[in-house]
């Protein structure tokens, strides 16, 4: 069976900017094997693979692969997947649900003044875990204890995928920052990366910068994190961090290593009850079919 192959750019603001995910549709003939291995020659922070062209149950069944091992939900893999989906099936939707390994994420398209569509996930429920030592985790980034903020922590967040919260104080110190070995040992759990976030934009149109380092198959690291954005909001939020309880923020990341991305986060958190959004452009980038 033929397998049709689309390369989108997502959280990209202009062509070969954001972050690539490569889209495989009609895939529902794939084994787990071939799936992994087809995302390793890929070799993108993420692959997906979306199972049918007709939805079940409300949504498409959609799994998402790392160059590593099977993800149950990461961020620009939703968005993308959701947009080529629409583009591909359902050109008017104004919504489109993927179940994914955490659960149905729906994925809502806003059609702005320009003519652009906007695409927004609804982030799953994010549970904020413990926290580590500023010192211990500025060393496995090549940083000093006094480049990240004392008045926040550094803490671990789940939203099905673990990620760890770094406050840097400056874009000096997020530009100097790297990762080191043993950084993921000491934030041990399966899944886990960390998230650098500091309140100087390149631009200022924008409100944070963000890099986002992770292991599959080595250190690596993503141009556009939506995930860790969602979970970003929780901490921002759990933390008082504006001072306000409602946020919505503009977040650059990819800078630094050619792949300049824009992420747009709404959090709002009315009565003890969170709502995290992420959204951001997607760009078409490849149509083609695996061999």
């Amino acid at each position: 069976m033929a397998h049709a192959l689309r390369i989108v750019d997502v959280f990209a603001e202009a062509p070969l900017e954001g972050n690539q995910l490569a889209v495989v549709l009609d895939a529902a003939d794939l084994s787990t094997q071939r799936m992994q291995a087809i995302a390793r020659e890929m070799n993108f922070s993420e692959t997906t693979f979306v199972d049918a062209r007709e939805p079940r149950a409300g949504g498409y069944d959609v799994r998402i692969f790392t160059p590593a091992h099977e993800i149950p939900f990461a961020g620009h893999p939703t968005l993308g997947t959701a947009w080529t989906i629409r583009t591909e099936f359902a050109p008017d939707a104004e919504r489109i649900a993927l179940h994914l390994g955490v659960g149905t994420v729906p994925v809502r398209f806003d059609v702005q003044a320009d003519g652009a569509t906007m695409a927004w996930l609804t982030a799953p429920p994010i549970a904020l875990g413990p926290t580590f030592d500023h010192a211990a985790v500025a060393a496995k980034l090549g940083l000093d204890a006094k480049d990240i903020d004392e008045r926040f922590p550094v803490q671990r967040l789940d939203a099905g995928i673990v990620v760890v919260a770094v406050p840097v104080r400056t874009l000096d110190a997020l530009r100097r920052s790297r990762l080191q070995p043993g950084l993921v040992e000491l934030v041990s759990q399966q899944f886990a990366a960390v998230h650098l976030f500091c309140p100087e934009p390149y631009s200022s149109d924008n409100d944070l910068s963000a890099r986002f380092f992770f292991e599959a198959g080595g250190p690596r690291e993503d141009p556009a994190t939506g995930s860790a954005t969602a979970c970003l909001g929780a901490y921002l939020l759990e933390h008082d961090y504006y001072g306000r309880r409602e946020l919505s923020l503009r977040v650059e990341q990819g800078v630094e290593i050619g792949r300049p991305s824009l992420l747009f986060l709404d959090a709002r958190d009315r009565d003890g009850q969170r709502q995290i959004e992420v959204g951001g452009h997607v760009i078409a980038s490849v149509r083609g079919e695996l061999a």
